[in-house]
């Protein structure tokens, strides 16, 4: 049985070729293994339990238009984002839908991330998780969209006024 599920899940990432193919991304039949089997050990780390499809397929059809991911990082990218999908699922104490934690993910690691896993990991989703824990739950309204702002710490600089600098200098 447990044979059946694994062909069934390897089967479902492969299908995501038909639509990924398009930006230049698919999977082999041994990358979908390695990224199954790899989930299967984020899986059993973190605690967790999976049943049916699983988040896999969800996740690459989130991220498959990603300008930071290509060919050339498409599998260790997947295998990343499981992994830490996963850890805050439990970080935020599943008060998060997969959906609300999915939009959330895309939205940094493409705008302030720029496609830096270890900066979506351990500064957008660490922020945020702490707000989850801490009772915040704009996130249900918004469906994990456009929420990061008001949790980011970090100063930003600003386009108009870097435009301005460079004018100021002569180079703009």
């Amino acid at each position: 049985m447990v044979l059946l599920q694994e062909k069934n899940q390897v089967t479902g990432m492969l299908a995501t070729n038909q639509t990924t193919a398009r930006y230049g991304l698919t999977l082999s039949e041994e990358e979908a293994g390695l990224i199954l089997a790899e989930k299967n050990r984020t899986l059993k780390e973190q605690k967790r339990v999976e049943f049916g499809e699983g988040i896999t397929p969800k996740i690459i059809y989130a991220f498959c238009d990603s300008d930071f991911i290509d060919q050339n990082n498409y599998v260790e990218t997947l295998i990343r984002l499981q992994e830490i999908f996963y850890l805050y699922k439990n970080e935020m104490l599943d008060e998060i839908s997969d959906e609300e934690l999915l939009h959330f993910m895309r939205e940094q690691f493409d705008g302030v991330c720029f496609g830096d896993l270890d900066y979506l990991e351990c500064t957008c989703l660490s922020n945020f998780s702490q707000a989850i824990r801490a009772g915040y739950e704009g996130h249900r309204r918004s469906q994990g969209c456009k929420e990061y702002g008001q949790f980011d710490d970090v100063q930003r600089w600003d386009y108009e006024l870097y435009r301005e600098a460079l004018r100021d200098l002569g180079w703009g």
